[in-house]
């Protein structure tokens, strides 16, 4: 759930200033740009404490749900980089402004939406302008802190406002849900919208970096449709089957646009991933670590979210309490994480920050599902804190060690888009094995009970057209009470058992990290201003 944006140094790094060149030339820029990435993170972690409440109001499929998070996923962690080069070339102002309004109008068809389907857009709309947000509230900070010192500054209030929406987002979404419906959450965040966008146009300096930037659109068309083929095929599979048309040629499709878009890359003369830093073994070992981790660690995010929203039935405020506390592990210990990756480096860092997830995520699978307080849960919650805390801080400074210094600002970019892939990936790969391995038990679960003929005509329908959610949550009358164990147990052991996947992937990027990086303390370049994109 969390990541720092892509961050390309070598576009965005303006000329030494003056000596008598103001430290901050625009004060209301760094105000704008805070404001503009705290509402990019709310968005990016709003539905995490009330998927359980989206699931039965709209009575969503598992694949529906799964959507509801990677809709906005998919823009943010796709675009970003093309945002950042848009800005570049024709203001970052203007983008600024532009991703606001359009994330507003997002949250206006989600506020509004009274379909899965409905809502899914209005995701896909708030996503696409969060990907202008990110960028383009880091650049333009950059761009109005001309020295060393007020960049420190600007960077630090930018990670903090970046952090604050990690935070403000579960008790946003649980605050407001626990009162009123869930569509007054998305309201709330479009009212936000709207204000970042009136504080960008009144407040923040214009700035461009046109030369030498280009757009990629081979790159960024071919990369994108391979992604939603890709995501598209995982997560329909158990509600479509895996052998369909469908399901297949989106596959196929993925394959032949992933080929593509390698292809583009190598005859690319401004390339938006640089495919030549993978012949780094160093830095390809970073890449991979990158994806498999952040896989592990969202796709555990978001099964505790459906464990507690969708199982259990918490209700949204308490559902958030869990994330607060992941949450606000990064942000408290950010001093002390950075003398960390001074004085040992990235290396022994990111092997014990992976291995801390990974023995959350075990953790919090032998705690049993009917366990709802937070005690049983505070061990594996503080551990998946500390562990991402320690992954978030040295992941980049993985990458850019690995390279030349004049490429450390395009490995930094490059990190971050596959991190935010393997983010992505997360919640359609839990969801898509956890439900498929849900249904099968399911099936032979409504067999085996003790139903009349039309019982189970009917729950086999309704598992058939909607997966075990939909049956979990379904309104039957007398049938629900006779199918709520077998649904509870079925949903129960199916997240369960995924999380000793999510682990196996954090157990897998340690390993990477201890035979790549190794123990030894090493000199680090300048860390990339992270903070939780959840």
């Amino acid at each position: 759930m969390v990541s720092s944006p892509a961050y390309d140094a070598t576009a965005y790094d303006p000329p030494a200033a003056p000596s008598d060149t103001p430290a901050v030339r625009h004060p209301g820029t760094i105000v704008a740009g805070c404001l503009a990435v705290c509402l990019a993170q709310i968005g990016l972690v709003l539905p995490a404490a009330i998927n359980g409440v989206i699931q039965r109001s709209l009575q969503t499929s598992g694949a529906e749900l799964t959507w509801v998070s990677d809709a906005f996923l998919v823009p943010a962690a796709v675009l970003a980089l093309t945002f950042g080069v848009v800005g570049d070339l024709y203001g970052r102002k203007k983008l600024l402004v532009g991703g606001a309004l359009l994330a507003a109008v997002g949250y206006l068809v989600s506020a509004t939406s009274d379909s899965p389907a409905q809502l899914i857009t209005g995701q896909a709309l708030s996503g696409i302008g969060s990907a202008a947000l990110f960028p383009a509230s880091l650049a333009v900070i950059i761009a109005g802190t001309p020295t060393p010192a007020a960049r420190a500054r600007g960077l630090a209030s930018w990670t903090t406002a970046l952090s604050i929406g990690a935070l403000i987002a579960p008790l946003l979404s649980g605050t407001v849900v626990e009162h009123t419906s869930f569509h007054w959450a998305f309201a709330a965040t479009g009212v936000l919208a709207i204000v970042t966008a009136a504080a960008a146009w009144w407040l923040t300096a214009e700035s461009s970096a046109p030369e030498g930037r280009s757009l990629d659109w081979p790159g960024q068309i071919t990369i994108a449709l391979a992604l939603l083929a890709l995501l598209y095929g995982i997560i329909q599979g158990p509600t479509d089957g895996w052998g369909s048309v469908t399901v297949v040629g989106s596959l196929v499709v993925a394959a032949l646009m992933a080929g593509a878009f390698i292809a583009a890359e190598s005859r690319s003369t401004s390339p938006m991933l640089r495919l030549d830093l993978f012949r780094n073994p160093a830095f390809a070992a970073s890449a991979a670590m990158a994806v498999i981790g952040m896989f592990g660690f969202l796709g555990g995010a978001y099964d505790l979210s459906i464990r507690l929203g969708v199982i259990q039935h918490q209700s949204p405020l308490r559902a958030a309490v869990p994330f607060l506390i992941i949450q606000a592990v990064t942000p408290f210990s950010w001093p002390l994480l950075v003398r960390l990756l001074q004085r040992v480096g990235p290396g022994p860092m990111l092997v014990t920050g992976f291995v801390s997830l990974a023995v959350a995520q075990l953790w919090l699978r032998a705690v049993p599902v009917h366990e709802t307080g937070i005690p049983a849960l505070l061990g594996p919650l503080l551990l998946n804190g500390v562990g991402f805390g320690l992954v978030v801080a040295a992941i980049t400074a993985a990458a850019v060690n690995a390279v030349p210094p004049h490429l450390t600002g395009m490995a930094a970019a490059t990190t971050s888009l596959v991190r935010d892939l393997g983010q992505t990936l997360g919640p359609a790969v839990v969801g898509a094995v956890a439900l498929a391995a849900a249904t099968d038990q399911l099936t032979g679960s409504l067999r085996a009970a003790a139903l009349t003929p039309a019982e189970h005509g009917t729950a086999a329908a309704v598992l058939d057209a909607g997966g075990p959610l939909a049956l979990h949550t379904a309104d039957l009358g007398p049938l629900s009470a006779k199918l709520a164990p077998l649904t509870e147990r079925a949903l129960a052991d199916g997240y369960a058992d995924v999380l000793l996947l999510t682990a196996g992937a954090c157990v897998t990027a340690a390993v990477i990290a201890a035979v790549f990086l190794g123990f030894r303390p090493r000199a680090t370049a300048p860390v990339e201003s992270a903070g939780s994109r959840s």
